[in-house]
């Protein structure tokens, strides 16, 4: 039974050994995951604004709020389905190659860069695999948000089996996946919570932590959870 210190231990050594490499391949994929972290908002006069935003859509005739609504939905749907596009045709090859280079770096550090294409070098392969899996999670979160994280937790090593067996079918990637996650879902999702501490500071540094610590030493830690789980 595997120890979060252990993994944790194996990752930052694994880190440290190849320093640089590992912080431009986290750096890559916080950047097109959006796994750097997210913007924050103002509140102090919320509540003012929204009355006068109401004010406002009071004034306006019926049939311009109704052009305006379906105006914001369609922007809406549209910037979804570009993102969805962008995630599926660009990111998860990436997020592949990426977490490829990772374990090959906790495997046998140091690892060299040349990994990083490696989701694409079976593209549709990939495709399908990453956009079947997303869309188990999605439709199991549309159930609640419970059963939606712990398949999100059962599928968590789905790229890293793609990236080591692109030859395997997408299905029994999958599958793989659900049995290596079998009993090790909550210790895995504490593994995670043990890294809030670096997350804050990484927050207090406006990100400077994460990128030159945090993100490269968490990567190369999930990629020590799934050598030792496979």
């Amino acid at each position: 039974m595997w120890t979060r210190a252990e993994l944790k231990a194996r990752g930052k050594a694994a880190f440290k050994a190849n320093y640089w490499k590992c912080v431009l391949v986290a750096f890559l994929l916080a950047l097109f995951t959006g796994a750097s972290g997210g913007a924050s908002g103002r509140g102090g006069d919320s509540s003012q604004q929204a009355e006068q935003l109401t004010q406002q859509l009071n004034a306006v005739p019926d049939d311009e709020k109704l052009a305006l609504v379906l105006t914001i939905l369609g922007v809406f749907a549209l910037v979804i389905v570009i993102s969805l596009l962008v995630r599926m045709f660009l990111i998860n090859p990436l997020r592949v190659g990426c977490l490829d280079f990772f374990i090959r770096n906790t495997e046998n550090p140091p690892a060299e860069l040349n990994s990083i294409g490696k989701g694409f070098r079976s593209y549709w392969h990939t495709f399908v695999t990453l956009f079947l899996t997303d869309l188990y999670i999605l439709l199991w979160s549309l159930l609640l948000i419970v059963p939606g994280i712990i398949k999100a937790y059962s599928y968590r090593m789905v790229p890293y089996i793609l990236a080591e067996h692109p030859e395997m079918p997408a299905a029994e990637i999958i599958t793989r996946s659900r049995e290596m996650m079998d009993g090790q879902k909550w210790n895995a999702f504490v593994l995670d919570l043990s890294f809030i501490g670096w997350f804050l500071l990484s927050i207090l540094t406006l990100g400077i932590v994460h990128l030159f610590w945090t993100a490269p030493y968490k990567q190369s830690t999930d990629a020590a959870l799934y050598l030792t789980l496979r």
